[in-house]
């Protein structure tokens, strides 16, 4: 088995990269695929005939060199657009929601949506099938007012 991996040194290459793909998909942070692309680099230098101490070298400058240069450029690309634009969360402040089991100030159900949320009412009790307006969300727990009390502000 070694004797054939000390012939082979591509497939250590492909193991390599396929791990950091598998680990940037769970992580999502841009960081394990820099290293996959420096596996990459080493893959193309075993084909080439390099060996292997020149391999290890080429995969850790093209690593690092991906690292300092081109996730910078990658995470701005991918933060691009409107500062003021809401996402996930942050959409759901303000909008309606349909108390399906009765919020109190410690539990109750809402539809956000098409979601439910567990939500607690910000002040009294609010019966099943009255329409509230998301004020804050706290962890996963949506914090409702009255849209009586809302209108009134």
């Amino acid at each position: 088995m070694f004797e054939w991996l000390g012939e082979n040194w591509w497939a250590l290459w492909l193991t390599v990269f396929l791990a950091f793909a598998v680990v940037e998909m769970l992580t999502l942070d841009l960081f394990f695929i820099m290293l996959g692309g420096g596996a990459l680099a080493g893959l193309i230098a075993d084909f080439a005939g390099a060996d292997f101490w020149l391999q290890i070298v080429i995969f850790c400058v093209v690593s690092l060199l991906m690292i300092v240069f081109v996730r910078p450029v990658a995470l701005n690309h991918l933060r691009k657009g409107p500062t003021e634009q809401l996402s996930n969360i942050d959409r759901l402040i303000g909008q309606p929601a349909l108390v399906i089991e009765a919020v109190s100030s410690t539990s109750g159900l809402v539809k956000i949506g098409g979601d439910v949320w567990s939500a607690r009412s910000a002040a009294g009790v609010i019966d099943a099938g009255a329409t509230v307006q998301v004020t804050k969300i706290d962890g996963a727990t949506a914090v409702v007012a009255s849209a009586a009390d809302n209108s009134s502000r």
